[in-house]
């Protein structure tokens, strides 16, 4: 883990005996650029003042150059010294406090928030998303409304004026903001990078288990580099971390969007970046692609409501294959085999969507799936039929899913058309990781779906590679925040085959 180190402007604004961290004045950091190698600080800067120009100001600048993580940062400073600056956020933050109300907060004029906490308590949805907006450690919001608050002004808090009950708060909120999860018992040396695996604890079908990530945590240790999980609710900590892995399921409407933009935000590397969600997330988007790089694909057509499903019936023969733009783990998925099942499917799920894909019917025993990462084959699999069914995902009455069993064979054991028609594919979308679904038959190869958020497991995926799949990830993050150090010490003078039934299987974005 980065070391946390807490800038002060004198000893008396916050003693080393009240932290487990690093204390140092100000002047001391910016008059030594080089106090840290190998490895990069969480600073956080309690200045007595942020203004241009200031002691804090130049702290903070000079941390950014060093490609420190600091909080406040500049943009903080700068955007928070002014009401025009921060009134992009205030719709966004009103509405997160008018929710907090509703849930049971006391209306209040003004309150103090500490990284996440808040005085008084009862505000955290918008003591995280003000967080997120602007990372500084005290910021008092003054409110008017009651019930239905306005936020009339935000300002930085020096921690040396808080006084009694308020500098308890501080203290207390610092702390638990200083924590971290899976800290190792024994001591170790840094970690050069630090990578945030975004995890939903409420899911119960991720696209990794916990063993595969605690696998990943593992092998990533032996590589000098961290790997922690952040979740849902955990937004304004990215910050923290250099690099952004996303192992819960991805749409363009949940947080992993949001997770993934801000780390661009941040200049982080992510998988799975947004252009790719965006891309893969959406089935009508997929089809056009295919079509527009002359990609092999079953017989597929976009219908609107008006469409007449007779005649797309006679193109594509029966039974055909309903889906929805979006989806995943086979839901939304639907074979009909005569115009009436045609009729009322469609018109079911043209209750949520505008357009749907009709594709003809294609039987096989198994779908590959082949992993490519960085433009890179990385793991291919026969993904079987789940039992008594014609998908590799089954759908049962409980809302539960069965899937079929799962081959996992050498990559250079595969056919040759399909690791070359994979690779194509996930080229076409971007540089990240992908899984590619395509089905192979007497008429050759055809390519059924790109997935940006592809299972990996260590005894399904991984099966073959074993330990040697991470590390493939891992210097994946790890080239990607070298090029990125290079970058900035050039630019700126400061800086220096296995059967097995699974439980549970690949799914799209």
């Amino acid at each position: 883990m980065s070391d946390w180190l807490i800038l002060v402007e004198y000893t008396s604004d916050l003693a080393q005996h009240e932290t487990p961290h690093k204390v140092m004045r100000t002047r001391d950091y910016l008059t030594t650029p080089n106090l840290f190698t190998g490895r990069r600080p969480n600073i956080i800067n309690l200045a007595r003042s942020y203004s241009y120009q200031s002691e804090g100001y130049y702290a903070s600048l000079l941390a950014e150059a060093r490609r420190h993580r600091v909080a406040p940062t500049v943009q903080a400073m700068v955007e928070l010294g002014r009401k025009s600056l921060y009134a992009h956020a205030v719709p966004e933050l009103e509405a997160a406090l008018q929710r907090d109300i509703e849930n049971g907060a006391e209306p209040v004029e003004k309150m103090l928030v500490a990284f996440t906490t808040t005085q008084p308590r009862g505000y955290e949805r918008f003591a995280k998303l003000l967080f997120d907006w602007f990372r500084a450690p005290v910021i008092e919001v003054e409110v008017t409304g009651g019930v239905k608050p306005k936020i009339q002004n935000l300002r930085i808090v020096p921690p040396h004026k808080l006084k009694g009950e308020e500098r308890r708060f501080f203290l207390a909120a610092l702390d638990q903001h200083t924590s971290r999860r899976w800290t190792a018992p024994r001591a170790k040396a840094a970690a050069k990078w630090s990578l945030a695996v975004l995890i939903d604890p409420k899911e119960e079908e991720g696209p990794s288990s916990a063993a595969s990530i605690k696998r990943l945590a593992a092998v990533a240790d032996k590589m000098g580099v961290e790997v922690e999980p952040i979740y849902p609710n955990e937004i304004a900590s990215l910050a923290e971390f250099d690099a952004l892995f996303i192992r819960a399921t991805t749409a363009i409407d949940n947080f992993t969007y949001r997770f993934a933009r801000r780390a661009e935000q941040e200049g982080m590397p992510v998988i799975d970046d947004t252009e790719s969600m965006i891309r893969c997330t959406n089935k009508v988007y997929l089809k056009e692609l295919l079509d527009n790089a002359r990609i092999p694909a079953p017989k597929t057509e976009i219908l609107d409501d008006k469409a007449n499903f007779a005649d797309v019936m006679q193109r594509l023969g029966s039974p055909v294959v309903l889906k929805a733009p979006d989806g995943s783990f086979s839901r939304s998925v639907h074979k009909v085999a005569t115009l009436e099942e045609f009729q009322t499917t469609s018109k079911k799920l043209f209750d949520d969507t505008a357009l749907i894909l009709a594709q003809e019917y294609m039987p096989t025993q198994f779908d590959w799936r082949v992993g490519v990462l960085g433009g890179e084959p990385l793991f291919a699999c026969r993904y079987k039929m789940a039992r008594g069914h014609w998908q590799i995902a089954k759908q049962q009455k409980d809302g539960g899913m069965s899937f079929g069993g799962t081959e996992t064979i050498a990559v250079e054991q595969a056919p040759k058309s399909v690791i070359d028609m994979a690779v194509k594919c996930a080229r076409l979308i971007g540089d990240g990781l992908y899984g590619i679904d395509l089905k192979e038959n007497e008429r050759g190869v055809f390519v059924i779906e790109i997935n940006d958020n592809p299972n990996i497991d260590w005894d399904y995926e991984g099966e073959v590679l074993k330990d040697e799949l991470w590390r493939r990830l891992i210097n994946w993050f790890s080239v990607r925040l070298e090029k990125r150090m290079g970058g900035a010490v050039a630019a700126s003078p400061v800086a220096p085959s296995v059967m097995s039934t699974p439980p549970q299987l690949a799914k799209s974005g």
